[in-house]
């Protein structure tokens, strides 16, 4: 049985391809898919028909997911996202102040079951490289039972 997944829809765009007989139109979606526990990816899928494309996008998204490490439901600590001219800031929240971001980076947050967090996007607003971005600043994010075992300590002696 598949996992229960949280799909959501970034962006579509419809461009059209102008040949003898007129304009042909084609659709892409980006999307990000996530089980609200940690796990999350994206996809950008292009067909001639809108539904054709979210669902390459949605099968993409989920043969590339990602780990995030969460503490509670926030990140352990603030990682800046580059991906081109897109930067992305994501800073850790105190519980209860929510998902303070805009546009992709809050549906990434939410499919990935960050419920805390503030954000700042910064340079290009191009929606597939700010999406880029947040996943190159999620996958930069430290494991804490990685870096304690590098310490030769527990997690509980370094965040006590």
């Amino acid at each position: 049985m598949e996992k229960e997944y949280v799909e959501k829809l970034i962006k579509l765009n419809r461009v059209a391809k102008v040949v003898k007989g007129g304009r042909r139109f084609s659709f892409s979606a980006l999307t990000v898919v996530g089980d609200q526990n940690g796990r999350v990816g994206y996809g950008f899928g292009k067909a001639n028909d809108v539904a054709e494309a979210i669902r390459k996008s949605i099968e993409k998204a989920k043969n590339n997911m990602i780990r995030v490490p969460m503490k509670r439901a926030t990140l352990p600590h603030e990682v800046l996202g580059e991906f081109k001219s897109a930067k992305v800031l994501l800073r850790p929240a105190a519980p209860g102040t929510g998902v303070i971001a805009g546009g992709p980076v809050r549906a990434i947050m939410d499919a990935c079951g960050i419920h805390d967090v503030l954000s700042k996007s910064l340079g290009s607003k191009n929606t597939i490289n700010i999406t880029k971005a947040v996943f190159e600043g999620l996958e930069r994010v430290f494991d804490a039972k990685e870096v304690a075992k590098g310490r030769g300590t527990t997690v509980k002696e370094m965040w006590g």
